[in-house]
C-alpha cells in the first residue's frame, strides 16, 4: 500500500495485493489477494473487491459495491503501446476514463467493463460479461457484448413481471416500474 493511499476503519488488505498512491477506500472495505487499485481511484464504505481484480484510474466505486475474482476496469478507450510515429507512449500521451459504479451493484467474475462505462445502482454484471455501454439501475446484463436480461432487486433476485411494465421483488416485495428503458422503485419514486 502506498503512504499517500487512504485506508477507512475496519477495512482490510489481503496479501500481494497492491494499492496505489491518492487511491481512497471507505470504512469496512475488503481488497482480496492479488487485487490492484490504481492511483487516485475512489472506493466508498462496504465494498469488496476480490482476488486479482484490477480497478484501473480514474474508477470510482459507490457504497456496498461487490467486484468478483480478476475484474478488469479498463481506463483507455483508444489503447496503443505507441504514437502514430512508432515512439513509446509515455504516461502524458494518453487521457484515461474511468469506470463509474454506483451503490450496490455487482460485477461476476472475469467480467470486463470497457471504460468509459456507468454501471448503474444495484445492476448485476454477470460473470464473464464484457460491458462496453452503461448499464441501468436495477439490471441484469450478460454476453459479449454484455445486453441486458432481465431485472434484479436490491438481494439479486431477479424481479417477477407484476402487470404492465411493473416489476416486483420476490424476497422483498418491492415494487417497481419501467419506463423507457429504465426501472425506478415505485416507493421512491412516490416519495419524490
Amino acid at each position: 500500500m502506498h503512504e499517500t493511499a487512504s485506508i477507512g476503519d475496519h477495512s482490510s488488505i489481503w496479501d500481494l495485493a497492491q494499492v496505489r498512491e491518492g487511491a481512497v477506500l471507505g470504512d469496512h472495505c475488503t481488497v482480496g489477494r492479488g487485487a490492484y487499485i490504481g492511483t487516485g481511484v475512489r472506493v466508498g464504505a462496504n465494498v469488496k473487491i476480490q482476488n486479482y481484480a484490477l480497478v484501473y484510474e480514474p474508477a470510482r466505486l459507490a457504497d456496498g459495491v461487490f467486484v468478483g475474482p480478476a475484474v478488469v476496469f479498463t481506463n483507455d478507450h483508444r489503447p496503443r503501446s505507441v504514437g502514430p510515429d512508432g515512439t513509446l507512449k509515455g504516461a502524458a500521451d494518453w487521457e484515461p476514463v474511468g469506470v463509474d459504479v454506483a451503490e450496490g451493484a455487482s460485477i461476476g467474475a472475469r467480467a470486463v467493463c470497457v471504460a468509459p462505462v456507468r454501471i448503474g445502482r444495484w445492476a448485476m454484471v454477470a460473470a464473464g460479461a464484457v460491458v462496453t455501454r452503461d448499464v441501468p439501475d436495477f439490471a441484469l446484463v450478460m454476453g459479449v457484448p454484455a445486453e441486458r436480461a432481465g431485472w434484479v432487486g436490491r438481494t439479486g433476485s431477479r424481479l417477477e413481471a407484476d402487470g404492465d411494465r411493473r416489476w416486483r421483488c420476490p424476497d422483498t416485495g418491492a415494487r417497481f416500474a419501467e419506463r423507457d428503458g429504465a426501472l425506478v422503485e415505485i416507493e421512491a419514486e412516490e416519495a419524490a
